[in-house]
């Protein structure tokens, strides 16, 4: 949450005498808390000592969340880099309920100081009530939780989709779908036929199961007459509707048939009154063409104290934790409506009526849990009999998971004469089994995971995240493309869009964790590779649980002064996550020259869990990187113009970098950087040395890497198409460019407007330091600028650091790109750092502009010229 304190910026707890009485008062639970002091009653310490208004706002969220029924312990408060302002974090169980919470804890410090001067005490049971009933509404109910927990146990990841019970599990090829104890696999005819009470029947029968026989009833009158078809004692219940609802039994006049059917009438426009099996009520549940677990149920009912009415013992019983509305509870409320007072009445019972102590009052005969029945676990009786009957009747059905209800006289005999199957249900709950009244619970939800995922699967695919300031997306593109060659449904995800099996699927800046969920849930992906850029990870993670293998390839200066990060040790703390969350046993893959990253892999964060660390340089030998080879690790190292693998010291050429199209020749340095981070994923990930080699020696900039280093050959010079954006892309640039001996190279140059002062003067400057005339642009987009502003520091810092340099502004992209290229001469460079990447290629097609792959040298040394000319 963004807090802003407004009047209380600045403030203490210990400013407003009482203040600190009405807190603990109010929330009691307060006191107990340890905050930074390690100790009980820590936090109650620092509000005697006086302590800013967002930590307490952190502290009464987190107790609210004990108090909701959702509790939670951790939580921070951090300055929002303005006065007053505060980003507090805490955990959740139930999200959009903590939302509900955060905001209620602010609203009680502004009542508690009010309250002060004389205002009114909070009403926080009322307010806590309304959230906590928001909660049992809105969050997972407790067979969809099953399934979900015993999902987390395996390891195998979840999401919830929408608001309601459609949970995703696994990821992409693995993916499946669960909507309660509903699965992707469960046939939609079947579910249809279980719908269908006498169709169901019908097939039951046919196969050889004990079903009721039963008559189809559109009117009171056919109903009545049907009670004398069938003969007492029946059942009258809503032809098609599941829950209990509506549903008489044990009826045996024909006014009670009447009464019967005008309350099923209520929920259903057809009604069933069929024959009334004799016995106990049970609930058997079929998983995968087995029986996983039976309950018997047990009709609704209070037991007397002599003291109170029925009514009184039913609002007891109703206020019980384990009671809820429909199925978010363990229970259900006992509902008192038309079908519970026709059953009192038939017993001659009224809720005034006192029973005696210990006198067992039933409210109903329907035993269904969703009327407010309990359930006693009776797995361990099951006759093999009545098991092999439930199957059968699954089978036959067609589901995969299925509830079968039974009359049985004992569900640990054979069944009697006057027993057998009275209902099929699709998409069973599974709280009777999950926490049963009475007996031993039963993990269903893995028995259905276990069907869902066989032998142990984890429903994952592997995956690769890559990170960092400069070359992600081209790190990314060249994975993918790797592993795409190899036969593989490649899912990316980079700045530019996402690609499923290389078809571009959603277009635009698609680097944070709703496009990698977006990646993760295509069922056709058969591995994941993921531009993971710091906006969204600061805004809303990673988008996944865990990497399989993830790349940090530089922390650079940019993005300084947003979202509240101030230095590059922040920016590095942001990225560190993609490090963090590696998997056990997975590779974390560093650049060994960045001097932050060479030590992150020593961070306790990283470090636990255990991980293979994998560096790369271009500048070996590196003292890091002998000992992690001298240790039995890897590394990926540039050396005599070859990217090199070195395992325990052994080294083995991979492929010749001026082999690789994006290096323009060996040139492009930075291209040389990626590629080394790209070969170290593919053999981390599997890949032999002869198929990466294969896969970067095809990997073109106008095929596979557009807008990165693109090249292209126009008006008998060179243009050079970048996204660079900050001073490290700049300087990366210009020493490409310095290789290109005796060409003028012209930058078309630009900066975001939402980046610091420091990173635009620090651009300008790199610029002025490697272009021979520099033409200054602003991207359409000034996010948050005054119009020229950006240009006008660009400007200043290139004339401060090259007073004479050739320095004009256009700061429209499109006529800069224009007016840099009209002034072409032969042989000259123009370097263009776009900000969109579409409208400048249209403007490099209409001079003619033709892709190239590398810029012909014009200067050679005197070695290289006799190199030559004896060959």
């Amino acid at each position: 949450m963004r807090l802003y304190l407004d009047d209380l910026a600045g403030k203490e707890s210990r400013e407003f005498p009482g203040f600190n009485e009405f807190l603990l008062e109010l929330l009691p639970g307060l006191a107990k808390h340890h905050c930074c002091m390690g100790r009980e009653g820590g936090f109650a310490e620092r509000l005697r000592e006086g302590t800013y208004f967002g930590h307490v706002v952190e502290h009464i969220a987190l107790e609210l969340t004990e108090l909701a029924g959702v509790p939670v312990y951790h939580g921070k408060t951090r300055s929002a880099g303005e006065p007053g302002a505060y980003n507090i974090i805490i955990e959740y169980e139930a999200e959009e309920g903590t939302k509900r919470l955060l905001r209620m804890a602010a609203e009680i410090i502004e009542s508690l100081t009010l309250q002060t001067k004389g205002g009114e005490a909070f009403p926080l049971e009322k307010r806590v009530d309304e959230v906590r009933a928001f909660i049992a509404r809105s969050e997972l109910g407790p067979t969809t939780k099953a399934i979900t927990e015993a999902a987390t146990r395996r390891g195998i990841p979840w999401k919830r989709v929408g608001e309601n019970s459609l949970v995703q599990l696994g990821y992409g090829k693995y993916r499946r779908f669960i909507q309660a104890a509903m699965t992707e696999r469960t046939s939609a005819v079947a579910v249809d036929i279980a719908s269908d009470k006498e169709l169901t029947k019908i097939l039951l029968r046919d196969a050889g199961i004990e079903v009721p026989c039963g008559i189809l009833a559109q009117s009171e009158a056919e109903a009545i007459e049907a009670l004398e078809i069938v003969g007492p004692p029946v059942v009258v219940k809503p032809y098609n509707l599941s829950q209990g609802k509506g549903v008489s039994l044990n009826l045996t006049t024909e006014a009670q048939v009447g009464q019967a059917y005008r309350i099923a009438k209520q929920y259903a426009t057809k009604v069933v009154v069929e024959r009334q099996f004799a016995g106990h009520d049970y609930r058997a549940l079929v998983i995968n063409g087995k029986v996983a677990a039976a309950s018997e149920r047990v009709p609704a009912h209070v037991v007397g104290d002599g003291e109170r009415t029925i009514a009184e013992l039913v609002e007891a019983e109703n206020r019980r934790p384990a009671r809820g509305e429909d199925h978010e509870r363990p229970l259900t409320r006992i509902a008192i409506d038309s079908a519970m007072m026709e059953f009192m009445k038939r017993r001659r019972l009224t809720l005034g009526h006192t029973p005696r102590p210990g006198e067992v009052v039933y409210l109903r005969e329907c035993a269904n849990l969703s009327t407010g029945g309990t359930a006693r676990d009776v797995t361990d009786l099951i006759h093999p009999r009545v098991a092999a009957m439930c199957e059968r009747a699954a089978r036959v059905i067609g589901l995969d998971v299925c509830g079968i209800d039974l009359i049985l006289d004992d569900i640990a005999e054979p069944p009697g004469p006057d027993n057998g199957v009275i209902e099929i249900n699709a998409a069973p709950g599974l709280r009777m089994h999950v926490a049963p009244s009475e007996g031993r619970s039963r993990d269903v939800g893995a028995a259905i995971i276990d069907m869902l995922y066989p032998d142990g699967a984890t429903g994952r695919i592997p995956i690769i995240s890559v990170t960092g300031t400069n070359g992600k997306t081209t790190i990314t593109r060249m994975v993918a493309h790797a592993l795409s060659q190899i036969g593989m449904t490649v899912g990316m995800a980079t700045t530019d869009g996402i690609y499923i099996g290389g078809e571009l699927v959603v277009e635009g800046d698609t680097t944070g964790p709703i496009s990698a969920q977006t990646v993760l849930s295509d069922p056709s992906v058969e591995i994941a590779v993921l531009e993971t850029a710091r906006g969204g990870i600061v805004r809303g993670g990673l988008g996944y649980d865990w990497s399989d293998i993830s790349v940090i390839s530089n922390v650079k200066l940019d993005h300084v002064g947003q979202d509240g990060i101030e230095t590059l040790d922040d920016l590095l703390y942001v990225k560190a996550l993609v490090a963090e969350r590696v998997r056990k046993g997975g590779t974390l893959i560093l650049n060994a020259d960045d001097e932050r990253l060479a030590q992150l892999a020593d961070d306790e964060l990283v470090a636990r869990p255990r991980k293979n660390v994998v560096y790369f340089s271009m500048r070996p030998p590196h003292v890091l990187i002998r000992r992690r080879l001298d240790a039995g690790g890897s590394a990926y190292l540039y050396k005599d113009g070859w990217i090199v693998e070195s395992l325990g010291g052994d080294e083995t050429r991979v492929v010749r970098a001026s082999d690789i199209p994006v290096t323009l020749g060996g040139a492009a340095s930075f291209n040389v950087a990626n590629a080394l981070a790209a070969v170290a994923v593919c053999r981390a990930q599997g890949l032999s040395r002869e198929d990466v080699a294969a896969a970067l020696r095809g990997f073109r900039g106008d095929l596979h890497n557009a807008g990165r280093a693109g090249l292209f050959e126009i008006r008998g010079g060179y243009a050079l198409l970048d996204y660079g954006h900050n001073p490290d892309a700049f300087t990366a640039v210009c020493k490409m460019a310095a290789k290109w001996r005796g060409r003028r190279v012209t930058g078309v140059i630009g900066v975001p407007g939402d980046r610091d002062d420091m990173v635009v003067e620090q651009a300008g400057r790199a610029a002025a330091r490697g272009f021979e005339r520099i033409i200054i642009k602003e991207d359409g987009d000034a996010r948050g600028r005054r119009r020229g502003e950006i240009a006008d520091l660009l400007r200043r810092a290139v004339m401060s650091e090259a007073p004479g340099r050739d320095c004009r502004v256009a700061l429209d992209e499109i006529a800069a790109i224009r007016m840099a290229i009209e002034e072409i001469e032969p042989g000259d460079v123009v370097v263009i750092f776009y900000e969109k990447l579409d409208p400048a290629l249209l403007v490099l097609e209409q001079f003619g502009a033709k892709p190239v792959q590398s810029v012909p040298r014009l200067f050679y040394s005197a070695e290289s010229f006799l190199q030559s000319a004896t060959g």
